[in-house]
């Protein structure tokens, strides 16, 4: 399954602001978008596209299911409601949220949703976010091995998680990293600087960089015009094998996002 190595992220930015920021985006040449139900910018995003003009076989729409959604009388009516916010009749990919263990509505009721949406032509490809290797495996044997095109998980240099990781890469399942930046606070790193620096390049570029390089996809976001331009540019830095390792290096479980009852045990 193809998924798109580079998106736009449109996560905290609501109103004009994620207008401005997809068709910014847009003209820079991004063609992958990532929004979800909790953002409440699902239509903001369908009307920055709209009046794109970009033809929609170009472009790569991801949405995700909310927690409150999961029922199965309730995934697929939220995702219409979601597609005419969008103004399409399809997004190309649609992801469990959250697992949110322990909710009243089981994991097998709300995947087995998300593969009818796809049968049902609603979706092109399905997948997870914020899934541990348990509850992961658990989804593969609900739709089955090879239907899961993605677990968008948090990722940065702080926070590697090698052991998700390698467990996706082995499944066949694309990684895709969301949190890159760390909030920003990998931006400030002395050792990212440096690499930086050698390679004339900004931090952030890098800790894209690290991440494509290691086969990730990634999303980032921005309200700037010239922080999308220069995040875009990331595609062309190439790290060598002592930057790699030196970033390897970083690693401190350094988690931003893990809310009570939506997310799982970490492996």
């Amino acid at each position: 399954m193809s998924l798109p190595s580079f998106g736009v992220g449109t996560f905290r930015l609501t109103g004009q602001t994620v207008i401005d920021s997809v068709r910014n985006a847009l003209e820079l040449g991004y063609r992958a978008i990532d929004t979800a139900q909790i953002y409440g910018n699902e239509a903001e995003v369908g009307q920055a596209i709209a009046e794109s003009g970009v033809p929609r076989d170009e472009l790569f729409i991801t949405t995700k299911i909310w927690v409150d959604n999961h029922a199965a009388d309730r995934l697929l009516p939220s995702l219409r409601e979601s597609l005419a916010k969008l103004r399409t009749d399809h997004v190309d990919l649609l992801l469990i949220h959250w697992p949110a263990p322990g909710s009243t509505v089981a994991l097998r009721e709300y995947m087995t949703a998300l593969a009818e949406a796809k049968t049902l032509g609603l979706t092109r490809q399905i997948g997870v976010s914020n899934f541990n290797i348990e509850l992961t495996r658990q989804a593969i044997a609900v739709v089955g091995q090879g239907q899961i095109a993605t677990n968008q998980i948090e990722l940065s240099p702080y926070l590697q998680n090698p052991a998700l990781t390698a467990f996706l890469q082995q499944e066949g399942i694309a990684v895709t990293s969301y949190m890159t930046l760390a909030y920003g606070k990998v931006l400030k790193d002395p050792v990212l600087a440096a690499i930086a620096d050698k390679h004339q390049a900004t931090v952030a570029q890098v800790a894209l960089v690290w991440a494509l390089q290691l086969g990730y996809a990634v999303i980032p976001s921005s309200t700037k015009r010239e922080n999308l331009a220069s995040n875009l540019l990331a595609r062309e830095l190439q790290l060598d094998a002592e930057d790699m390792a030196a970033i390897a290096a970083l690693e401190r479980n350094g988690r931003e996002v893990d809310p009570p009852g939506l997310a799982p045990a970490w492996d």
